[in-house]
Order: structure tokens, then sequence, then C-alpha cells
């Protein structure tokens, strides 16, 4: 079937759901594990160190295939992470007797985020043996 028929954007879709209910529920159980404010940065730096990689295995080899990729990141991933959770929780959190709390929380979640995209950018040249990308799939962003 071609990719475009709807039985296949079907499937897709029932895949993302699965996913995202698979990414949910770790989520939920990491708040039952760890501190609600812990919970949420180390499932938000785990996530965006794991979409990271996908974005970049993607450039560099591209060896997972593309419905493969969304079904992780857009269903799994984009339900681990939560973003949504960290703006809430940082104003009741932090309120506003705790001005360094705040912009704890808020470099936290950024800065170790950012720096664990980065760091899936380096995991994945590593894997693909360091090569850049081809011209194939449209060169390096960043």
């Amino acid at each position: 079937m071609a990719d475009d028929h709807p039985l296949v954007r079907l499937e897709t879709l029932a895949l993302i759901a699965i996913g995202g209910f698979a990414g949910a529920n770790l989520r939920f159980f990491a708040l039952g594990v760890f501190p609600d404010v812990l919970a949420v940065l180390l499932v938000n730096i785990l996530g965006s160190f794991a979409l990271g990689f996908f974005v970049y295995e993607a450039q560099y080899t591209g060896l997972v295939d593309r419905t493969s990729r969304i079904v992780f990141t857009t269903g799994f991933l984009s339900s681990l992470t939560t973003y949504s959770t960290f703006a809430i929780q940082t104003g009741i959190t932090a309120g506003p007797a705790e001005p360094l709390v705040l912009v704890a929380i808020v470099l936290g979640n950024y800065g170790l985020g950012f720096a664990g995209v980065l760091a899936s950018r380096t995991l994945a040249r590593r894997v693909t043996g360091g090569s850049t990308a081809t011209a194939e799939n449209g060169g390096e962003t960043a």
C-alpha cells in the first residue's frame, strides 16, 4: 500500500497513540518514584536527549525509518516530556517568595534539556562513525 493510503495513516495514528500511552505512563511512574520537580526535570532531560538523537540520527544516516521515528518522537517522547507540567509546577513550587527556586527550575529544564540535545548529537555522530549529513538529507543544521 502507498504511504498516503488511509489505512497506513490510520496505522500510524494508532501507533502514535500507543507510544503516547507508554510515554505518559512512564512519566506518571517517574512522578511516583521521584519528587515532582526532580521527576519532571529527569523526563524532560531524557526526552530532549532521545529526541535530539532521533533527529540527528535521521540527518546523519537515516537508519530509523520515517514512520518509526514519527511514532517514537510524536507518540512516546511527546507524552514522556512535560514542559506544560514544568511551567505550572514552576509557578506553584516557587511562588513569588522563592525567585531563586524559580530560576533554578527554569534554567535546569531548559539548560539541561538543551545540553541533552547537544550530547545526543555527539552520540549520533559517534554511532554513525563521525560522518556528517549528506546532500541527500539536507545537510547539517547545527
